[in-house]
């Protein structure tokens, strides 16, 4: 088809594009007609410099990110059915991989969906959107209607909420502002005190999505939670950088003989306890509100060994390449100590979640983290994020959760 916005890019550029990636960066933009009065969104064309189609997709002036394509099919047409397609592989994918857990997933993953700068968390009845691109923020009011009326019409679900959570930094650098709210639809609730309750691998969990961490609660880890199970049973656990509690509880209804969950946030673990008391589980866990370094250095200079499995979840430590380095600093820090925590035979599942901390930097750490520690490590499981947060191959940035199982030997 024809495009109003039509975008050159250097052979580097299209070699990028070519090989499977879906961003044009600026430096990589060798001409653009048809630009002069755009204030972006606008989808625009992208031909490498013999003139050669290469996709089509979001146009920011405003970003280092010039296109994020969104198609590489010249036959498209970006009318309402092109956008509800793609809608509707989404939500069947989800359904197809995730089975029950389609109650409760990450219904959109951005690029990995094709849905650039998107993002839509499910928690049984209530969506929670965030918006990240400015391509989705001017056509997210027939894409908010189009999904709830999907879900409703074709999936048979009840939804009553889609809530806003369009806070983040990254949405100034795309001439954006941070908001959030309800939004108004057809049937949607507005106003309610955004907690709601979901379930996974049998447990409840009161989630906050108006004010909890990301949209409320961290979806990608669902079946990594699942599988220290088996190993929780029976042994004194630790579950640092706990949040509301998901390790821990998984641990503690699988049958650990004590818990303990660690956070620096007092408001975090507030929550972590009242899902231990829905759940009946907070006779066999204890909640510490500390900063996990300090707690883990004290723990380790007390030279006992009180536990039998540690859990590392921590946020992020870097989101940009610049910090990875203190980043990689920070991971093995906190892995040495919790080796030094446990005997010969004890359990360690360690994970990070920034993508800039690729598998092969983690793998190296963690071995530097062992001899620092003057430890063996043998691996049980290496894991990654649940399938509702697929991956795509050749973009790395959808492909960012590290997630092993070791016995120290």
């Amino acid at each position: 088809m024809e495009h109003r916005i039509r975008v050159t890019v250097t052979r580097k550029g299209e070699e990028f594009l070519r090989g499977g990636h879906v961003w044009v960066f600026a430096d990589e933009v060798t001409a653009c007609d048809g630009a002069d009065d755009s204030e972006g969104g606008e989808i625009a064309g992208v031909f490498s410099e013999k003139g050669r189609y290469l996709g089509s997709g979001f146009w920011n002036p405003h970003s280092k990110i010039r296109v994020r394509v969104v198609t590489k099919n010249a036959n498209d047409r970006f009318d309402d059915a092109f956008w509800e397609r793609k809608l509707r592989w989404a939500l069947e994918y989800r359904r197809s991989v995730m089975g029950a857990d389609f109650a409760c997933c990450r219904l959109i993953f951005g690029e990995a969906d094709a849905f650039p700068g998107w993002t839509v968390d499910r928690y049984g009845d209530v969506l929670v959107s965030q918006v990240l691109s400015l391509g989705i923020e001017r056509r997210k009011a027939l894409l908010y209607t189009t999904l709830v009326r999907l879900l409703r019409e074709e999936f048979g679900q009840d939804i009553r909420v889609l809530y806003e959570r369009n806070e983040a930094a990254i949405r100034g650098l795309e001439g954006m502002s941070p908001e959030k709210g309800f939004w108004q639809g057809d049937g949607l609730l507005t106003g309610t005190d955004g907690l709601t309750d979901i379930t996974e691998n049998g447990i409840v969990y009161t989630v906050d999505y108006i004010n909890g961490q990301k949209t409320g609660f961290f979806l990608d880890q669902k079946y990594n939670r699942a599988a220290i199970r088996r190993i929780a049973a029976g042994r004194r656990v630790l579950d640092c950088f706990t949040h509301t509690g998901s390790f821990a509880l998984n641990a503690a209804q699988a049958g650990a003989a004590q818990v303990t969950a660690v956070d620096v946030s007092a408001d975090a673990l507030a929550l972590a306890r009242r899902n231990a008391q829905r759940n009946g589980l907070e006779g066999r866990m204890e909640f510490v509100c500390a900063d996990v370094f300090g707690f883990l250095t004290a723990a380790a200079q007390r030279r006992e060994f009180p536990y039998d499995f540690v859990i590392l979840d921590p946020p992020a430590f870097t989101k940009s390449r610049d910090t990875l380095r203190d980043a990689i600093r920070g991971y093995r820090e906190i892995n040495r100590r919790a080796m030094q925590l446990l005997r010969r035979g004890g359990y360690l599942a360690s994970c990070s979640c920034s993508h800039f901390m690729t598998e092969s930097y983690f793998r190296q750490m963690l071995h530097n983290a062992a001899a620092d520690a003057g430890v063996g490590l043998r691996q049980i499981e290496a894991r990654q994020q649940s399938p509702d947060h697929p991956v795509l191959w050749n973009v790395p940035e959808t492909d960012y959760l590290k997630f092993f199982i070791f016995q120290i030997v």
